[in-house]
């Protein structure tokens, strides 16, 4: 059985058990959450939704909040003498899949 969901502008299939990152949640580790958004079950049946399935939920336990690796941005114009090196750490939320409803 797996499901989709959206949460953070991202679409994400799970199945039950998964752990996942997604976007930053900002709830306590060992919280619970419940994703409504859900694009598509496939149980003993395959269930569409027009845009969401009716009833159908994603439960899911938050496991760590953190942020990922640190990226470099360099910005360099030429010519110019000019240039840039700026980084940035995304936010994100590691997650659990413990139930699949619907």
């Amino acid at each position: 059985m797996f499901a989709i969901f959206v949460t953070g502008g991202k679409q994400y299939k799970v199945a039950e058990g998964d752990v996942i990152f997604v976007e930053k949640l900002g709830l306590a580790e060992g919280e619970k959450v419940t994703f409504d958004k859900v694009l598509c079950v496939n149980g003993e049946t395959l269930s569409v939704g027009t845009p969401y399935v009716e009833g159908a939920t994603v439960v899911a336990n938050v496991l760590k909040n953190g942020k990922s690796k640190k990226i470099d941005v360099i910005k360099y114009k030429a010519k110019k003498n000019e240039k840039k090196k700026i980084g940035h750490r995304q936010d994100y939320t590691k997650i659990q899949i413990e139930k699949i409803e619907g």
